[in-house]
């Protein structure tokens, strides 16, 4: 499962980086002292700064990663760390590979595992300890860790150490808002919707919908004990009120970990009940992309594939969900 998701990322990562220069295009002369003339610095257009001195030095100081070891004798491996800046977290990239080895260890208090790169302790954008709580999950994420290419190291090709942020450090603080806002989404859940009927733009797509969403509300109906309302409306409707006090009871009693992939994985569906099925194992990761993508893979199969277009939102979606299931399977271990 997590060199599947590996080698969706790699193909990402290739589509993604074939990106054309503006260079390679030939510009009239008169049209190119225009681009010059406006991306020329101006620093009378500089955004202003209302930051004082020492908060801007703080920030510089919090965006940068210190790379030399303590020269103290007396110092231990485990005085200095890394810590990402919080330009880790946007996706862009956060500069050049600094290390050489990557390796696990259990953490000082003996309670979970930490990543080190080379001599420092991994830590998060706000400079917390990093503890995984299983060696599993520590090694999966020195894995992307050392994934890393020595001119730079890139946050999108590395799901799981961003799921382990989220756990950490957003969702204990923001729980009751993530939850709030996935229950407020459950009402138009992608497997409530139901086409009207069969057309010639829709030929075959209720059939399908019968055949392969309609074991999944008979789940639904056994798992939880209400009967889901389907609707012919993209604007759904509203689910019986004990469904839908089933369904955020067992939100709430999730961990963060198991919180953060459900809301991943959410948001990457369109849907709450399937990333439920794969939380108590009722989907596996393809079969939930088939339910994803039943209408769209329709209409790819009738109309064609338009390249640069469905086929990178395919390879999105398989990052998305399988990073998230591999995250949920990975901090359930022991």
């Amino acid at each position: 499962m997590a060199s599947s998701a590996n080698r969706i990322l790699t193909s990402l990562h290739s589509l993604l980086s074939c990106r054309p220069s503006i260079s390679s295009y030939r510009l009239p002369s008169a049209a190119r002292r225009r681009l010059a003339a406006v991306a020329a610095p101006n620093p009378d257009l500089e955004r202003p700064s209302f930051a004082s001195p020492a908060e801007e030095e703080k920030k510089k100081k919090e965006d940068t990663i210190y790379l030399k070891k303590p020269s103290s004798e007396a110092a231990t491996r485990d005085a200095t760390s890394v810590t990402m800046p919080m330009s880790f977290v946007t996706g862009s990239i956060v500069g050049k590979r600094f290390y050489k080895e990557v390796t696990t260890r259990l953490a000082d208090d003996g309670n979970g595992w930490t990543v080190m790169l080379d001599y420092r302790t991994l830590k998060s954008p706000s400079k917390r300890p990093l503890k995984f709580q299983n060696l599993a999950l520590a090694k999966a994420i020195a894995a992307e860790w050392e994934y890393q290419q020595t001119d730079g190291i890139r946050p999108f090709t590395m799901p799981l150490m961003k799921l382990a942020c989220t756990a950490l450090e957003r969702v204990p603080l923001t729980r009751v808002k993530i939850i709030k806002n996935l229950m407020k989404k459950f009402h138009q859940d992608l497997v409530f919707c139901r086409f009207p009927g069969d057309s010639d733009l829709t030929r075959g797509v209720l059939r399908r919908q019968e055949e392969k969403i309609d074991p999944i509300l008979d789940w639904v109906q056994s798992e939880f004990g209400f009967k889901p309302v389907v609707y012919s409306s993209f604007f759904g409707g509203k689910q019986d009120d004990g469904l839908t006090k089933a369904i955020k009871n067992v939100l709430e009693k999730t961990s963060d970990s198991e919180l953060a992939a459900i809301d991943a994985m959410a948001a990457a569906a369109h849907s709450l009940i399937i990333p439920l099925g794969i939380f108590y194992g009722r989907l596996g990761i393809e079969e939930a992309i088939e339910l994803i993508r039943l209408e769209e893979d329709l209409q790819v199969d009738r109309w064609g594939l338009v390249e640069g277009g469905h086929d990178i939102d395919i390879a999105d979606l398989h990052v998305q969900m399988s990073s998230a299931a591999v995250f949920l399977g990975l901090s359930r271990i022991p």
